[in-house]
Protein backbone atom coordinates (compact mmCIF):
# COMPACT_ATOMS: atom_id res chain seq x y z
CA UNK A 1 0.00 0.00 0.00
CA UNK A 2 1.54 3.11 -0.95
CA UNK A 3 2.05 5.90 1.78
CA UNK A 4 -0.97 7.87 0.83
CA UNK A 5 -3.21 5.23 0.67
CA UNK A 6 -2.23 4.16 3.50
CA UNK A 7 -2.49 7.53 5.01
CA UNK A 8 -5.86 8.09 3.61
CA UNK A 9 -7.00 4.75 4.66
CA UNK A 10 -5.79 5.65 8.76
CA UNK A 11 -7.97 8.88 8.23
CA UNK A 12 -10.95 7.45 6.60
CA UNK A 13 -11.24 4.53 9.85
CA UNK A 14 -11.12 6.66 12.39
CA UNK A 15 -14.06 8.94 10.42
CA UNK A 16 -15.77 6.47 8.88
CA UNK A 17 -17.92 3.32 9.76
CA UNK A 18 -18.23 0.27 7.59
CA UNK A 19 -20.31 1.76 4.95
CA UNK A 20 -17.93 5.17 4.97
CA UNK A 21 -14.31 2.97 4.23
CA UNK A 22 -15.87 1.09 1.85
CA UNK A 23 -17.08 4.11 -0.42
CA UNK A 24 -14.00 6.66 1.12
CA UNK A 25 -11.26 4.18 0.02
CA UNK A 26 -12.46 4.56 -3.72
CA UNK A 27 -11.90 7.88 -3.43
CA UNK A 28 -8.66 9.66 -4.06
CA UNK A 29 -7.46 13.53 -4.18
CA UNK A 30 -3.78 12.80 -4.78
CA UNK A 31 -2.46 13.05 -8.71
CA UNK A 32 -1.56 9.29 -8.55
CA UNK A 33 -5.05 7.99 -7.52
CA UNK A 34 -6.39 10.50 -10.14
CA UNK A 35 -4.42 8.95 -13.14
CA UNK A 36 -6.42 6.61 -15.68
CA UNK A 37 -5.99 3.09 -14.42
CA UNK A 38 -3.99 0.74 -16.90
CA UNK A 39 -5.49 -2.06 -18.71
CA UNK A 40 -7.88 -4.86 -16.79
CA UNK A 41 -6.19 -7.43 -15.17
CA UNK A 42 -7.54 -11.63 -13.97
CA UNK A 43 -5.78 -12.89 -11.08
CA UNK A 44 -6.39 -17.24 -10.37
CA UNK A 45 -7.88 -17.51 -6.65
CA UNK A 46 -7.06 -20.94 -6.53
CA UNK A 47 -9.36 -22.31 -3.08
CA UNK A 48 -10.94 -25.31 -1.97
CA UNK A 49 -15.24 -24.49 -1.52
CA UNK A 50 -16.39 -27.02 0.40
CA UNK A 51 -15.30 -29.55 3.06
CA UNK A 52 -13.10 -28.84 6.29
CA UNK A 53 -10.23 -26.17 4.53
CA UNK A 54 -13.21 -24.54 3.36
CA UNK A 55 -12.87 -22.15 6.57
CA UNK A 56 -9.39 -21.35 5.41
CA UNK A 57 -9.95 -20.63 1.71
CA UNK A 58 -12.74 -18.23 2.60
CA UNK A 59 -10.18 -16.52 5.26
CA UNK A 60 -7.74 -16.48 2.35
CA UNK A 61 -10.23 -15.05 -0.64
CA UNK A 62 -11.30 -11.89 2.68
CA UNK A 63 -7.64 -11.12 3.13
CA UNK A 64 -7.30 -11.23 -1.21
CA UNK A 65 -9.94 -8.97 -1.15
CA UNK A 66 -9.47 -6.88 1.75
CA UNK A 67 -6.31 -5.00 0.02
CA UNK A 68 -8.53 -4.38 -3.31
CA UNK A 69 -11.07 -2.93 -1.43
CA UNK A 70 -8.27 -0.51 0.14
CA UNK A 71 -6.86 0.02 -3.41
CA UNK A 72 -9.71 0.64 -5.56
CA UNK A 73 -9.89 -2.21 -7.13
CA UNK A 74 -6.50 -2.62 -8.26
CA UNK A 75 -3.91 -4.05 -8.26
CA UNK A 76 -0.21 -2.26 -10.00
CA UNK A 77 -2.76 0.32 -11.35
CA UNK A 78 -4.99 -1.89 -12.97
CA UNK A 79 -8.62 -3.22 -12.14
CA UNK A 80 -8.91 -6.80 -11.13
CA UNK A 81 -11.05 -9.57 -11.65
CA UNK A 82 -10.79 -12.47 -9.66
CA UNK A 83 -11.15 -15.73 -11.04
CA UNK A 84 -12.08 -18.41 -8.24
CA UNK A 85 -10.89 -22.22 -9.31
CA UNK A 86 -11.87 -25.07 -6.55
CA UNK A 87 -9.24 -26.53 -5.28
CA UNK A 88 -10.12 -29.73 -3.99
CA UNK A 89 -7.78 -31.93 -2.03
CA UNK A 90 -5.44 -33.77 -4.83
CA UNK A 91 -3.13 -33.02 -7.35
CA UNK A 92 -5.73 -33.87 -10.16
CA UNK A 93 -8.44 -31.27 -8.36
CA UNK A 94 -5.46 -28.74 -8.15
CA UNK A 95 -4.16 -29.71 -11.71
CA UNK A 96 -7.55 -28.88 -13.12
CA UNK A 97 -7.94 -25.12 -11.79
CA UNK A 98 -4.60 -24.39 -13.03
CA UNK A 99 -5.47 -25.68 -16.59
CA UNK A 100 -8.92 -23.81 -16.48
CA UNK A 101 -6.94 -20.48 -15.13
CA UNK A 102 -4.06 -20.46 -17.74
CA UNK A 103 -6.75 -21.04 -20.77
CA UNK A 104 -8.77 -17.83 -18.64
CA UNK A 105 -5.83 -15.81 -19.46
CA UNK A 106 -4.88 -14.84 -15.82
CA UNK A 107 -2.06 -12.85 -15.16
CA UNK A 108 -0.38 -14.77 -11.94
CA UNK A 109 -2.08 -17.45 -9.70
CA UNK A 110 -2.59 -17.15 -5.89
CA UNK A 111 -4.72 -19.02 -3.20
CA UNK A 112 -3.81 -23.24 -2.12
CA UNK A 113 -4.25 -24.62 0.86
CA UNK A 114 -3.12 -27.71 0.71
CA UNK A 115 0.30 -29.23 0.45
CA UNK A 116 -0.75 -32.32 -1.40
CA UNK A 117 -2.25 -29.85 -3.79
CA UNK A 118 0.29 -27.33 -4.01
CA UNK A 119 3.30 -30.55 -4.75
CA UNK A 120 0.87 -31.88 -7.14
CA UNK A 121 0.93 -28.73 -9.06
CA UNK A 122 3.95 -27.64 -8.96
CA UNK A 123 4.71 -28.86 -12.45
CA UNK A 124 1.65 -27.91 -14.42
CA UNK A 125 2.38 -23.84 -12.65
CA UNK A 126 6.55 -24.16 -13.64
CA UNK A 127 5.67 -25.41 -17.21
CA UNK A 128 2.95 -22.78 -17.69
CA UNK A 129 5.60 -19.89 -16.95
CA UNK A 130 3.16 -18.23 -14.77
CA UNK A 131 3.51 -16.63 -11.41
CA UNK A 132 1.67 -18.36 -8.23
CA UNK A 133 2.20 -16.31 -4.72
CA UNK A 134 0.90 -19.52 -2.55
CA UNK A 135 -0.95 -17.64 0.94
CA UNK A 136 -0.82 -21.24 2.64
CA UNK A 137 0.58 -24.30 1.79
CA UNK A 138 4.33 -24.60 1.94
CA UNK A 139 5.66 -28.03 2.47
CA UNK A 140 9.88 -28.47 3.11
CA UNK A 141 9.70 -30.48 0.06
CA UNK A 142 8.76 -27.42 -2.69
CA UNK A 143 12.00 -26.72 -3.75
CA UNK A 144 14.11 -25.74 -6.61
CA UNK A 145 10.61 -23.61 -8.13
CA UNK A 146 10.51 -20.12 -10.47
CA UNK A 147 7.33 -19.52 -10.67
CA UNK A 148 6.00 -20.12 -7.34
CA UNK A 149 6.30 -17.96 -4.42
CA UNK A 150 4.70 -18.35 -0.53
CA UNK A 151 3.87 -15.20 1.60
CA UNK A 152 3.29 -17.68 4.22
CA UNK A 153 5.93 -19.74 5.86
CA UNK A 154 7.69 -23.26 5.75
CA UNK A 155 6.02 -25.71 7.61
CA UNK A 156 8.98 -26.20 9.33
CA UNK A 157 9.42 -23.07 10.85
CA UNK A 158 6.83 -22.46 13.79
CA UNK A 159 8.16 -25.81 15.46
CA UNK A 160 12.10 -24.64 14.36
CA UNK A 161 10.59 -21.16 16.63
CA UNK A 162 9.22 -23.39 19.44
CA UNK A 163 11.75 -26.07 19.47
CA UNK A 164 14.10 -23.21 20.50
CA UNK A 165 11.69 -21.81 22.70
CA UNK A 166 11.06 -25.18 24.77
CA UNK A 167 15.03 -25.98 24.86
CA UNK A 168 15.30 -22.35 27.10
CA UNK A 169 12.03 -23.37 28.84
CA UNK A 170 11.85 -26.42 29.81
CA UNK A 171 14.11 -29.13 31.88
CA UNK A 172 16.61 -30.84 30.75
CA UNK A 173 14.92 -33.51 31.68
CA UNK A 174 11.14 -32.96 30.47
CA UNK A 175 8.99 -35.48 28.67
CA UNK A 176 7.38 -34.07 25.70
CA UNK A 177 4.48 -36.01 23.71
CA UNK A 178 4.24 -35.48 20.63
CA UNK A 179 0.66 -35.54 18.65
CA UNK A 180 -0.21 -34.92 15.44
CA UNK A 181 -2.03 -35.86 11.71
CA UNK A 182 -0.67 -38.39 9.53
CA UNK A 183 0.64 -36.49 6.43
CA UNK A 184 3.45 -34.84 5.36
CA UNK A 185 2.03 -31.33 7.09
CA UNK A 186 2.65 -32.51 11.01
CA UNK A 187 5.89 -34.41 9.79
CA UNK A 188 7.42 -30.60 8.34
CA UNK A 189 6.29 -29.88 11.25
CA UNK A 190 7.80 -31.64 13.87
CA UNK A 191 10.94 -31.91 11.94
CA UNK A 192 11.21 -28.44 12.85
CA UNK A 193 10.81 -29.18 16.47
CA UNK A 194 13.59 -31.60 16.36
CA UNK A 195 15.70 -29.17 14.62
CA UNK A 196 15.00 -26.40 17.21
CA UNK A 197 14.83 -28.46 20.15
CA UNK A 198 17.89 -31.10 20.04
CA UNK A 199 20.72 -28.92 20.20
CA UNK A 200 23.26 -29.10 23.15
CA UNK A 201 22.62 -32.90 24.48
CA UNK A 202 18.96 -32.24 24.53
CA UNK A 203 16.78 -34.79 22.84
CA UNK A 204 12.62 -35.68 22.30
CA UNK A 205 12.35 -39.10 23.91
CA UNK A 206 8.97 -39.67 22.71
CA UNK A 207 8.29 -41.23 19.52
CA UNK A 208 5.23 -38.81 17.41
CA UNK A 209 1.82 -40.16 17.88
CA UNK A 210 0.16 -39.41 14.40
CA UNK A 211 -3.51 -39.72 14.31
CA UNK A 212 -5.81 -40.22 11.21
CA UNK A 213 -6.52 -37.11 9.26
CA UNK A 214 -10.24 -36.88 10.24
CA UNK A 215 -12.28 -34.44 8.59
CA UNK A 216 -15.09 -33.90 11.25
CA UNK A 217 -13.45 -35.63 14.10
CA UNK A 218 -16.27 -36.95 17.08
CA UNK A 219 -15.59 -37.45 20.56
CA UNK A 220 -13.18 -39.83 21.86
CA UNK A 221 -11.01 -39.90 18.33
CA UNK A 222 -8.16 -39.44 19.86
CA UNK A 223 -9.04 -40.59 23.34
CA UNK A 224 -6.86 -43.62 22.76
CA UNK A 225 -4.15 -42.29 21.32
CA UNK A 226 -3.95 -39.65 24.07
CA UNK A 227 -4.27 -42.34 26.53
CA UNK A 228 -1.07 -44.04 25.24
CA UNK A 229 1.22 -41.21 26.28
CA UNK A 230 -0.60 -39.95 29.42
CA UNK A 231 -0.27 -43.75 30.52
CA UNK A 232 3.63 -44.31 30.56
CA UNK A 233 5.55 -43.41 33.57
CA UNK A 234 6.84 -40.43 34.42
CA UNK A 235 3.22 -38.98 32.48
CA UNK A 236 4.44 -35.89 30.12
CA UNK A 237 5.73 -32.37 31.18
CA UNK A 238 4.03 -31.04 27.95
CA UNK A 239 2.70 -31.93 24.85
CA UNK A 240 3.21 -30.62 21.59
CA UNK A 241 0.60 -30.81 18.83
CA UNK A 242 -0.26 -29.67 14.98
CA UNK A 243 -3.65 -29.40 14.66
CA UNK A 244 -6.29 -26.78 13.46
CA UNK A 245 -9.92 -26.10 12.87
CA UNK A 246 -12.17 -28.81 14.12
CA UNK A 247 -9.45 -31.12 14.82
CA UNK A 248 -7.64 -28.75 17.16
CA UNK A 249 -11.47 -28.32 19.21
CA UNK A 250 -11.76 -32.19 19.60
CA UNK A 251 -7.86 -32.82 20.52
CA UNK A 252 -7.86 -30.52 23.13
CA UNK A 253 -11.15 -31.28 24.68
CA UNK A 254 -10.25 -35.02 24.49
CA UNK A 255 -6.70 -34.24 26.38
CA UNK A 256 -8.18 -32.98 29.51
CA UNK A 257 -11.15 -35.10 29.28
CA UNK A 258 -8.20 -37.80 29.79
CA UNK A 259 -7.12 -36.42 33.04
CA UNK A 260 -4.26 -33.56 31.37
CA UNK A 261 -3.20 -31.09 33.38
CA UNK A 262 -0.39 -29.73 32.10
CA UNK A 263 1.04 -26.97 29.12
CA UNK A 264 0.21 -27.17 25.53
CA UNK A 265 2.40 -25.70 22.96
CA UNK A 266 1.64 -26.10 19.34
CA UNK A 267 1.91 -23.91 15.81
CA UNK A 268 -0.68 -21.22 16.06
CA UNK A 269 -2.87 -22.93 13.46
CA UNK A 270 -4.28 -24.82 17.32
CA UNK A 271 -6.14 -21.69 18.19
CA UNK A 272 -6.59 -19.49 14.57
CA UNK A 273 -10.24 -18.71 13.57
CA UNK A 274 -13.36 -20.15 15.57
CA UNK A 275 -11.19 -22.44 17.70
CA UNK A 276 -11.15 -19.96 20.86
CA UNK A 277 -14.33 -19.60 20.73
CA UNK A 278 -15.73 -23.27 20.40
CA UNK A 279 -13.65 -24.52 23.46
CA UNK A 280 -14.71 -21.50 25.63
CA UNK A 281 -18.11 -23.87 26.76
CA UNK A 282 -20.44 -21.09 28.61
CA UNK A 283 -22.14 -22.53 30.51
CA UNK A 284 -19.86 -25.16 32.43
CA UNK A 285 -16.79 -23.05 31.72
CA UNK A 286 -14.09 -26.16 32.06
CA UNK A 287 -12.18 -25.54 28.88
CA UNK A 288 -12.02 -22.05 30.07
CA UNK A 289 -11.07 -22.79 33.07
CA UNK A 290 -8.57 -25.50 32.55
CA UNK A 291 -6.62 -23.33 29.49
CA UNK A 292 -5.94 -20.16 31.83
CA UNK A 293 -5.06 -22.80 34.56
CA UNK A 294 -2.21 -24.81 32.42
CA UNK A 295 -1.46 -22.87 29.36
CA UNK A 296 -1.88 -23.04 25.71
CA UNK A 297 1.44 -21.11 24.12
CA UNK A 298 1.69 -21.09 20.22
CA UNK A 299 4.02 -19.79 17.61
CA UNK A 300 2.88 -17.53 14.79
CA UNK A 301 4.52 -15.24 11.86
CA UNK A 302 1.03 -13.03 12.94
CA UNK A 303 -1.54 -11.82 15.25
CA UNK A 304 -4.26 -9.63 15.07
CA UNK A 305 -3.36 -7.50 18.01
CA UNK A 306 0.20 -6.76 16.51
CA UNK A 307 0.43 -2.43 16.80
CA UNK A 308 2.16 -1.46 13.88
CA UNK A 309 0.76 0.86 11.42
CA UNK A 310 0.51 -1.68 8.39
CA UNK A 311 -2.32 -3.90 10.74
CA UNK A 312 -3.44 -0.94 12.70
CA UNK A 313 -4.95 -0.56 8.88
CA UNK A 314 -5.53 -3.81 8.01
CA UNK A 315 -7.13 -5.64 11.26
CA UNK A 316 -9.32 -2.45 11.38
CA UNK A 317 -10.94 -2.72 7.98
CA UNK A 318 -11.08 -6.58 8.29
CA UNK A 319 -13.00 -6.48 11.10
CA UNK A 320 -15.66 -3.93 9.98
CA UNK A 321 -15.95 -5.73 6.76
CA UNK A 322 -15.96 -9.29 8.11
CA UNK A 323 -16.94 -8.90 11.68
CA UNK A 324 -14.18 -10.99 12.61
CA UNK A 325 -10.48 -10.77 13.31
CA UNK A 326 -8.10 -11.74 10.76
CA UNK A 327 -6.17 -14.91 11.06
CA UNK A 328 -2.71 -15.28 9.48
CA UNK A 329 -4.36 -17.00 6.50
CA UNK A 330 -6.14 -13.81 5.57
CA UNK A 331 -2.97 -11.73 6.90
CA UNK A 332 -0.82 -13.86 4.19
CA UNK A 333 -3.69 -13.78 1.57
CA UNK A 334 -3.56 -9.79 1.65
CA UNK A 335 0.36 -9.84 1.64
CA UNK A 336 0.44 -11.87 -2.00
CA UNK A 337 -2.37 -9.18 -3.16
CA UNK A 338 0.52 -6.92 -1.69
CA UNK A 339 3.40 -8.03 -3.81
CA UNK A 340 1.58 -8.39 -6.84
CA UNK A 341 1.28 -4.79 -6.78
CA UNK A 342 4.23 -4.24 -6.09
CA UNK A 343 5.66 -6.31 -8.80
CA UNK A 344 2.79 -5.32 -11.77
CA UNK A 345 3.32 -1.65 -10.47
CA UNK A 346 7.86 -2.21 -11.47
CA UNK A 347 6.45 -3.67 -14.50
CA UNK A 348 4.40 -1.21 -15.89
CA UNK A 349 2.46 -1.06 -19.09
CA UNK A 350 0.86 -4.15 -20.35
CA UNK A 351 2.52 -6.99 -17.78
CA UNK A 352 2.86 -10.27 -18.96
CA UNK A 353 3.02 -13.56 -16.29
CA UNK A 354 6.98 -13.69 -16.99
CA UNK A 355 7.65 -10.01 -16.58
CA UNK A 356 5.94 -9.84 -13.40
CA UNK A 357 7.56 -13.18 -12.22
CA UNK A 358 11.00 -11.07 -12.79
CA UNK A 359 9.71 -8.39 -10.83
CA UNK A 360 8.70 -10.31 -7.49
CA UNK A 361 12.49 -10.85 -7.10
CA UNK A 362 13.25 -6.95 -6.88
CA UNK A 363 10.23 -5.99 -4.87
CA UNK A 364 12.28 -5.97 -1.73
CA UNK A 365 11.23 -5.45 2.00
CA UNK A 366 7.24 -5.35 2.38
CA UNK A 367 5.57 -3.78 4.75
CA UNK A 368 3.22 -5.76 6.19
CA UNK A 369 0.77 -6.21 8.87
CA UNK A 370 2.92 -9.45 10.51
CA UNK A 371 5.75 -6.69 10.55
CA UNK A 372 8.42 -6.47 7.45
CA UNK A 373 9.45 -9.16 5.65
CA UNK A 374 11.46 -9.92 2.39
CA UNK A 375 11.58 -12.55 0.05
CA UNK A 376 14.47 -15.26 0.46
CA UNK A 377 16.13 -17.30 -2.02
CA UNK A 378 13.64 -20.27 -1.71
CA UNK A 379 10.93 -17.57 -2.40
CA UNK A 380 9.65 -17.71 1.13
CA UNK A 381 9.53 -15.15 3.63
CA UNK A 382 12.15 -14.10 6.12
CA UNK A 383 9.60 -12.92 8.99
CA UNK A 384 9.49 -12.97 12.58
CA UNK A 385 7.78 -15.60 14.65
CA UNK A 386 5.60 -14.64 17.52
CA UNK A 387 5.02 -16.54 20.81
CA UNK A 388 1.53 -16.23 21.69
CA UNK A 389 -0.16 -17.05 24.67
CA UNK A 390 -4.48 -17.62 24.95
CA UNK A 391 -5.30 -15.57 27.72
CA UNK A 392 -8.78 -13.71 28.65
CA UNK A 393 -9.51 -10.73 26.59
CA UNK A 394 -12.76 -9.00 28.18
CA UNK A 395 -14.58 -11.94 28.55
CA UNK A 396 -13.60 -14.32 25.85
CA UNK A 397 -10.41 -15.88 25.26
CA UNK A 398 -7.85 -14.45 22.73
CA UNK A 399 -4.03 -15.33 21.39
CA UNK A 400 -2.41 -12.66 22.75
CA UNK A 401 1.20 -12.22 21.98
CA UNK A 402 4.22 -12.76 24.25
CA UNK A 403 7.00 -11.71 22.83
CA UNK A 404 8.87 -12.73 19.56
CA UNK A 405 10.81 -15.98 19.68
CA UNK A 406 12.74 -15.98 15.97
CA UNK A 407 13.48 -14.55 12.68
CA UNK A 408 13.56 -17.31 10.33
CA UNK A 409 13.79 -18.16 6.79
Amino acid sequence: MSQMNRRRALQLLAALGTTGLAAGCGSGTDTADEAQPGSPIKIGLIVPGSGPNKVIGDEITNGFQMFLTLNDGQLGGHPVTLVPAEEGDTAKTGQAAVDRLVKEGVLALTGVVSSAVMLGIRDAVEQARMPLIGSNASPISLQSVVYIWRTSYVLNEPGEALGQYLRQTLDASSRIAIFGTQGQSSRDVIDGLRRGYEQNGRRLTDDPILTEDFANPGKGVYTGSIRKALDRRPGPDAVFCHYAGAQAVQFVKQLYAAGYRGPIYAPGFLTEGTVLSQLDDGEKGEERELIEKQGIETALNYSADLNNTANRVFASAYRKTYNVSPTTYAMASYDAAQVLDKAIRLVGGNPTPQQVNLALGKIGQVDSPRGAWQFNQSRTPQQKWYLRRVQLDGRMLANVVINELATLG
